[in-house]
């Protein structure tokens, strides 16, 4: 269990799920928590996170800092995405190794496991094939991370764990027009077809993958929970078990947001990934379930999108 006076950084505190973290641990009474902006500490540079460790001697580590974005950003962006996330992580969990943190915590993304990977997806499938290629760079450094957490417990008996959500959205999301994951993109697109009144939305693909989503306050609450009930070297999967077409979620998104319009889909454009649902067993097994339905999370994240206008 986390001493509740314990000093707890929270890598990424900016970004979704850092904010989510930082909101949950507050809820729950914790209230020595460090974090720093990019400005403050740029985690790809190693002797200033050396220093910074050095100098805080945190407790516990919650790594949620990423360079993140949707197939766009990927694909058109494999050397940055593989460079800046293997930076952060091997900063980062050396050096709170190095300075005898007791416990961290690594978040990664479900896009490490194989594109083909049998469904739904257990934690045991890792390695097993070959990777999704318009997210290759992000899922090799997320896969390089965990491998290393791994690596220190076994060679020194560090207590570090893996996380791996599916597919987050909620508060504090990215909405970027270009560099943003499909729900943000939807809820914006969406949103601006109302405004506008635009007879039409063209989505990429054509409509037919599986996937999964997680509201993240959902996630930080299992974050949380596994820091004080979980170790071990196997990753644990974060997820719904459940899932949506991709036309499935642009037709709730459209309907939640309250766009009438006409739903076009491009197949000149890559779908990604046919099908990815994890299988989330382990987590209910140690105790955790989802509790936020995909209609009223949406909801909840275009009132955040709409605020954000303001």
């Amino acid at each position: 269990m986390m001493d509740k006076e314990g000093r707890i950084f929270v890598a990424g505190h900016k970004g979704m799920v850092g904010n989510a973290i930082v909101r949950e641990l507050q809820r729950q009474g914790y209230t020595n928590i460090i974090t720093r902006t990019h400005s403050e500490l740029d985690l790809t540079r190693q002797a200033d996170v050396e220093a910074f460790f050095a100098q805080e001697k945190p407790d516990y580590v919650f790594l949620a800092a990423a360079k993140v974005g949707g197939i766009a950003a990927n694909t058109s962006a494999l050397a940055d995405f593989m460079y800046y996330n293997m930076m952060i992580e091997m900063n980062v969990i050396h050096s709170a190794f190095s300075n005898n943190c007791k416990k961290l915590e690594f978040l990664g993304s479900s896009c490490i496991y194989p594109r083909m990977s049998p469904q739904p997806i257990k934690e045991e499938y890792l390695l097993s094939g070959y990777l999704e290629k318009t997210n290759e760079a992000y899922a090799l450094a997320k896969i390089s991370g965990l491998k290393y957490c791994e690596y220190l417990n076994t060679q020194y008996k560090t207590d570090y764990i893996s996380v791996m959500p599916c597919n987050l959205y909620g508060p504090n999301d990215n909405y970027h027009p270009e560099h943003s994951h499909v729900m943000p993109a939807l809820i914006r697109r969406f949103h601006e077809a109302k405004i506008s009144g635009a007879k039409s939305v063209t989505c990429w693909g054509d409509g037919s993958p599986l996937r999964e989503f997680l509201y993240v306050d959902d996630l930080a609450e299992l974050c949380v929970f596994l820091m004080n009930n979980y170790s071990g070297n196997e990753t644990v999967n974060a997820g719904t078990g459940r899932e949506i077409t991709i036309k499935g979620l642009t037709e709730l998104v459209a309907e939640v947001v309250g766009y009438s319009g006409e739903i076009l889909w491009d197949t000149s454009k890559p779908n990604g990934t046919p099908r990815k649902v994890l299988d989330v067993s382990k987590a209910e097994a140690l105790g955790w379930k989802y509790k936020t339905s995909l209609k009223d999370g949406i909801r909840l994240a275009y009132e955040d999108f709409k605020a954000r206008l303001c």
